[in-house]
């Protein structure tokens, strides 16, 4: 695993691990969850034509979370951000409601436009964003168990071995990882 030197780095740090939290513009809103296969499919084709590893993602109905390793001397990944929503805002069909400026825009009314981001510093920061990929469903009260919830790489990481099928943290989860207090 590669990580930046110093804070000096952060900024465009090549092949670098990273956390992100993206959200939906209307959180209200179970897009998502409720067109999952929609999402999977803009991800898969966004990583064949630009390769990142996805070592933890959790999607929520109306936001979601995902640690990535770029490849080497790789830092871009906006542009990797801005085709997986481009992709999924296609899929859908046109039926939100859109201000004056999306419409000047031309854009659609499904993501927020910005994301939040966090380079991993040290195997500790990684395990917590992972952990934290893996809690979010339980911490937003939509299963009771971690195992419950669909939308998980953690189902991968169990068949792997890295988890085991009943862990569940300790239920409680500190620091800013990109979402509303």
């Amino acid at each position: 695993m590669c990580y930046p030197a110093s804070h000096a780095e952060l900024s465009s740090f090549p092949g670098g691990c990273w956390f992100f939290t993206v959200n939906l513009l209307e959180r209200r809103k179970t897009l998502l969850a409720d067109h999952i296969a929609m999402l999977r499919e803009a991800v898969a084709i966004t990583r064949r034509d630009h390769s990142f590893t996805i070592d933890a993602f959790v999607v929520l109905p109306d936001h979601l979370h995902a640690v990535w390793q770029l490849p080497p001397g790789d830092h871009n990944f906006s542009t990797r951000w801005r085709l997986i929503k481009t992709r999924f805002a296609r899929a859908l069909p046109k039926q939100e409601r859109l201000n004056v400026v999306r419409v000047a825009r031309n854009e659609r009314g499904i993501w927020q436009r910005r994301f939040w981001e966090h380079l991993i510093r040290d195997e500790a920061d990684y395990a917590r964003h992972v952990e934290y990929c893996y809690i979010n469903p339980l911490k937003h009260g939509l299963v009771a168990r971690v195992c419950d919830w669909p939308y998980s790489s953690f189902h991968r990481d169990v068949r792997a071995g890295l988890f085991p099928e009943d862990w569940a943290g300790d239920g409680e989860v500190d620091g800013d990882f990109g979402e509303r207090r």
